[in-house]
Protein backbone atom coordinates (compact mmCIF):
# COMPACT_ATOMS: atom_id res chain seq x y z
CA UNK A 1 0.00 0.00 0.00
CA UNK A 2 1.55 3.64 -1.09
CA UNK A 3 1.60 6.41 1.81
CA UNK A 4 -0.24 9.32 0.40
CA UNK A 5 1.23 12.18 0.48
CA UNK A 6 -0.68 15.87 2.74
CA UNK A 7 0.02 18.79 2.36
CA UNK A 8 -1.29 21.15 4.50
CA UNK A 9 -2.91 24.14 3.71
CA UNK A 10 -1.35 27.57 5.11
CA UNK A 11 -2.02 30.45 3.61
CA UNK A 12 0.88 33.48 3.21
CA UNK A 13 -1.09 35.45 5.87
CA UNK A 14 -0.37 32.24 8.36
CA UNK A 15 3.01 32.38 7.19
CA UNK A 16 3.61 35.92 7.65
CA UNK A 17 2.88 35.11 11.12
CA UNK A 18 4.72 32.24 11.70
CA UNK A 19 7.69 33.31 14.94
CA UNK A 20 6.02 37.03 15.15
CA UNK A 21 7.55 38.37 18.42
CA UNK A 22 9.53 35.41 18.96
CA UNK A 23 11.94 35.26 15.96
CA UNK A 24 13.74 37.87 13.73
CA UNK A 25 16.03 37.73 10.97
CA UNK A 26 19.71 39.24 10.33
CA UNK A 27 20.47 40.12 6.82
CA UNK A 28 23.33 41.92 5.40
CA UNK A 29 22.21 44.90 3.53
CA UNK A 30 23.92 46.89 0.46
CA UNK A 31 23.27 50.47 0.80
CA UNK A 32 21.18 51.15 -2.41
CA UNK A 33 18.95 48.26 -0.85
CA UNK A 34 18.05 50.28 2.59
CA UNK A 35 15.63 53.07 1.03
CA UNK A 36 12.90 49.91 0.01
CA UNK A 37 13.31 48.66 4.17
CA UNK A 38 13.58 51.75 5.65
CA UNK A 39 12.78 55.07 4.15
CA UNK A 40 13.41 57.12 6.84
CA UNK A 41 17.12 56.61 6.59
CA UNK A 42 19.38 59.18 5.04
CA UNK A 43 21.85 58.76 1.97
CA UNK A 44 24.46 56.22 3.29
CA UNK A 45 28.26 55.51 2.03
CA UNK A 46 27.70 52.90 -0.68
CA UNK A 47 30.53 51.27 0.77
CA UNK A 48 29.74 51.22 4.28
CA UNK A 49 28.60 47.07 4.97
CA UNK A 50 25.12 47.21 6.75
CA UNK A 51 23.44 44.69 8.80
CA UNK A 52 19.47 44.82 9.42
CA UNK A 53 17.13 43.40 11.73
CA UNK A 54 13.75 41.79 10.84
CA UNK A 55 10.65 41.09 12.49
CA UNK A 56 9.99 37.51 11.30
CA UNK A 57 7.01 39.07 8.93
CA UNK A 58 9.75 41.05 7.90
CA UNK A 59 9.07 44.03 9.42
CA UNK A 60 11.88 46.20 9.85
CA UNK A 61 13.13 46.48 13.06
CA UNK A 62 17.17 47.94 13.26
CA UNK A 63 19.97 49.11 10.19
CA UNK A 64 23.26 49.11 11.43
CA UNK A 65 26.95 49.44 10.87
CA UNK A 66 27.40 47.43 13.28
CA UNK A 67 26.81 43.17 12.88
CA UNK A 68 26.51 42.62 17.04
CA UNK A 69 24.31 45.56 17.46
CA UNK A 70 21.30 44.08 15.75
CA UNK A 71 21.84 40.58 17.92
CA UNK A 72 21.98 42.56 20.95
CA UNK A 73 18.85 44.72 19.63
CA UNK A 74 17.18 40.80 19.29
CA UNK A 75 18.38 39.54 22.23
CA UNK A 76 16.84 43.00 23.73
CA UNK A 77 13.48 42.79 22.14
CA UNK A 78 13.42 38.80 23.06
CA UNK A 79 13.77 37.73 19.94
CA UNK A 80 15.56 34.26 18.40
CA UNK A 81 17.67 35.01 15.45
CA UNK A 82 18.49 33.85 12.21
CA UNK A 83 21.01 34.90 9.15
CA UNK A 84 19.81 35.05 5.75
CA UNK A 85 22.66 34.65 3.57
Amino acid sequence: MALKTITPKVSKADLAHLGAGELGYIRKMRADEVSRCFPEAPDIDPNLDLWALFGADGTPILLTDNRSSTFYKAAEDELRTVSLH
